[in-house]
């Protein structure tokens, strides 16, 4: 099993973590948002969390609240990360959400490597490339920036939309966007026939479609990476699949890729790195590449 954590990622740093709570600095910006993985104690005090913190969040709920500004900061700024240490530079616009998040996941940076190298050394002159359940777009704009032709699908409507900024933002140009059920969009490539070179899924433990659809990442996974794997080109491809969702093993995710990727397949964890010490688990993951 592999451990990956995001190298040079110089806008962003994991400051602490423990006591259900983690410390980030975005930018020149400090947050404090739950975590409810960081079940040990922080390595600094509550005082010196606080004295370092722009913004904390304060939840209401399971799945809302509200930040309390500690010191002045805007409530959208920007960030930026070298892919693969390059000169390919992605840009993010960041933003305070009532959900706690604030439009990055800075973990998937290491995926962003490997599918910007792994786009990079491929025969086709523009490989094909679906991002799932695509969020703000990290996964979409490395592989754009390597000069693939990106489908970006998600269901909500306004993450498109911040997808489509970040984009602006990196100068780059040209990618799909689809508002849409990632299984529906899914089973209707395969009987469209369509194949793709790449394919990227990073599926919520639950969410929901556009118009209602449920999905419940142990009910529904089966059933993805069967018509996932169909979509694959035959001559050349690469996958990835990432899980966030407590107690899911990277076993489970062994399980459902390896009849289709054999010894080529790569399983692990995915982790931060706190500056204090202590490695925050952040979901797994399977990959594999076949050209």
């Amino acid at each position: 099993m592999h451990l990956l954590t995001p190298q040079n990622f110089t806008d962003y740093e994991l400051i602490d973590v423990g006591n259900f709570e983690k410390l980030e600095r975005f930018g020149q910006y400090v947050t404090i948002r739950p975590e409810p993985q960081a079940v040990w104690d922080k390595t600094l005090s509550n005082t010196e969390w606080e004295k370092r913190a722009h913004i904390k969040f304060v939840s209401r709920s399971s799945s809302s609240g509200e930040w309390k500004k500690l010191k002045q900061m805007p409530d959208q700024w920007q960030i930026k990360y070298a892919i693969n240490n390059s000169d390919a530079t992605i840009k993010f616009r960041l933003g305070l959400t009532s959900f706690k998040h604030v439009g990055i996941f800075p973990e998937q940076a290491s995926n962003w490597d490997f599918i910007f190298e792994t786009i990079k050394k491929m025969n086709a002159p523009q490989p094909k490339v679906l991002n799932l359940f695509a969020y703000t777009g990290g996964a979409s704009l490395a592989a754009k920036a390597a000069g693939a032709d990106v489908t970006h699908v998600d269901s909500i409507k306004q993450v498109v939309t911040w997808s489509k900024e970040n984009m602006e933002l990196s100068a780059l140009d040209n990618i799909r966007w689809v508002v849409e059920d990632a299984l529906k969009f899914v089973k209707r490539e395969e009987k469209r026939g369509n194949k793709y070179n790449g394919i990227i899924l990073d599926p919520p433990a639950f969410g929901h479609g556009p118009n209602g659809e449920k999905w419940k990442l142990e009910d529904n996974i089966g059933e993805m990476i069967q018509g996932v794997l169909n979509l694959l080109d035959d001559k050349e491809h690469f996958l990835i699949l990432n899980a966030y969702s407590l107690g899911f093993s990277s076993l489970i995710i062994e399980n459902l890729l390896k009849a289709k990727a054999g010894e080529n397949l790569n399983v692990g964890e995915l982790y931060l790195q706190a500056t204090e010490g202590n490695k925050l688990p952040l979901g797994v993951f399977g990959r594999w590449k076949n050209f």
